[in-house]
């Protein structure tokens, strides 16, 4: 579910960089914030579930600024490309750079492309239970 919520922010990204229309572009940005927050809740949950209580103070802190960082990382990056290549090729470059990141992440990660719940994962308790 969280790959699939980011591809489809890439695709709702694609389709407003290339839509005409007026309404076609209000419901590309609609589905931007569904997928968005979907995939923000889905990314929360995971740190909170698969962090160690004794270190999830510091995961979080830590994720917190690495979200802040990202978001002002993302706007200065967006305005550059719209600077360098114009607005609609810098939406678009956006969301194909998002589905290449979602591709390269379900390879590289496996486990959490076949994670399905957002519970405990027994196989991850186990590992970290150990140490």
């Amino acid at each position: 579910i969280m790959f699939g919520s980011v591809a489809g922010f890439g695709i709702a990204t694609l389709v407003f960089a290339l839509s005409t229309q007026l309404w076609l572009s209000l419901l590309a940005l609609a589905a931007l914030g569904g997928f968005d927050m979907v995939s923000m809740v889905i990314r929360g949950a995971l740190v909170q579930l698969d962090t160690p209580d004794d270190m999830r103070g510091r995961v979080n802190a830590v994720n917190a600024i690495f979200i802040n960082t990202s978001n002002q990382l993302g706007e200065f990056e967006s305005g550059m490309l719209a600077a360098w290549f114009g607005a609609v090729p810098a939406a678009a470059i956006g969301g194909i750079g998002t589905l290449v990141v979602v591709g390269v992440w379900m390879a590289l990660f496996p486990h959490l492309r076949k994670r399905q719940k957002l519970e405990n994962d027994p196989q991850h308790e186990a590992t970290r239970n150990k140490a």
